[in-house]
């Protein structure tokens, strides 16, 4: 299958058809109400890794999105003794950790796995975590695999990193705002949690295209596509766990696929087909396939390519615990120059 990325940075006005969640804090553990069937993940999972021929090609875009992810650890001139990637799938940001020359305005510079002692790749399914376990990445940093139940329930003890790191894997989580608190619990004071998440409007394309396609043939919606937090909740939530300093970015990648069905196919393999709770279980059926491929190219099909674009909205997002002599952000009214005169501009005129 031929593959084109195509990387821009923006914030898209909101579609009608994107859907968003909306949260509610509670205690650690099972969480009350449920978006994702945590059970169906597992296992869609450990079927994507079982045939690791197409579970390898399939990596471009979690390699992609971790190597983006590491590059923002470039800008943290410190060392990392003990380093947690939560949600590891097979293992993307340990690759891109010993990926060599990771500051392309450096091309000397040595990989980031020189700066970190330890790095805890932790995930659900045992599968995936291992799949590329015979690649001698422990040559150039020390791994350590560890499988465990449950993301939204961590089992390590506060103040125990010196930084978490988590690509593609967050978006899955049922009661997100327990987690962060969580990873801020398990940091160390003044460490960061870097993380990349699916959000906003991600697969767009796809969700209109099959709801309508879902319209016309069957008279009703099925949800086919997850819900994915928006990019305005991601701040609130971090700064509700108790990080401080926080920075949050959009970035999407649009990959062009020869049709619907080798998108599909694509997420299926990735394991990122959709878990939803309550979702219509059973293959989609023939009819609504033809039909979505037949809208998805009237809708979306960009003039002259010969393929079908698929957007992926990344979200990015940076918060630090907060400890003993972290800098502090300035109190409102305490700025001795005037915005409006440094920006050069005069205000507006008097009549």
């Amino acid at each position: 299958m031929s593959l084109r990325p195509v990387f821009r940075r923006a914030v898209l006005p909101q579609r009608v058809f994107a859907a968003t969640r909306t949260y509610a804090s509670q205690s650690p553990g099972n969480p009350v109400w449920e978006v994702f069937n945590r059970k169906a993940k597992h296992m869609q999972k450990d079927r994507a890794a079982q045939n690791v021929e197409e579970s390898r090609k399939v990596d471009y875009l979690k390699d992609e999105v971790a190597m983006r992810l590491c590059e923002r650890l470039l800008d943290i001139k410190r060392e990392f003794p003990n380093v947690l990637d939560l949600g590891a799938n097979s293992c993307n940001i340990a690759r891109a950790l010993t990926t060599s020359n990771p500051d392309p305005d450096a091309p000397s510079s040595p990989p980031l796995s020189e700066r970190i002692s330890k790095l805890t790749c932790v995930d659900t399914s045992h599968a995936l975590l291992h799949r590329d376990a015979e690649i001698p990445l422990e040559n150039e940093l020390a791994i350590k695999r560890e499988v465990i139940p449950n993301l939204e329930s961590l089992p390590y003890e506060p103040n125990s990193f010196d930084a978490v790191l988590s690509s593609l894997s967050i978006h899955w989580i049922n009661d997100l705002p327990s987690l962060l608190a969580q990873v801020n619990d398990i940091l160390k004071p003044d460490c960061p949690f870097i993380a990349a998440m699916f959000g906003g409007d991600t697969l767009f394309e796809l969700r209109t295209s099959l709801q309508l396609a879902d319209l016309e043939r069957r008279g009703g919606v099925s949800p086919h596509v997850s819900p994915l937090a928006d990019v305005r909740d991601v701040g609130g939530l971090l700064n509700k766990a108790g990080f401080k300093m926080l920075t949050v970015d959009v970035e999407d990648i649009v990959v062009e696929f020869p049709d619907t069905f080798a998108l599909m196919q694509d997420l299926q393999s990735m394991g990122e087909n959709n878990a939803i709770l309550h979702r219509e279980l059973g293959p989609i059926s023939r009819d609504v396939l033809l039909a979505n491929e037949a809208i998805y190219r009237e809708l979306h099909k960009e003039e002259g390519s010969r393929g079908i674009p698929a957007t992926f909205r990344l979200i990015y997002m940076i918060g630090w615990k907060e400890g003993k002599g972290q800098a502090q952000p300035l109190q409102r009214g305490s700025g001795e120059l005037n915005l409006t005169d440094l920006l050069g501009g005069g205000g507006f005129d008097k009549p």
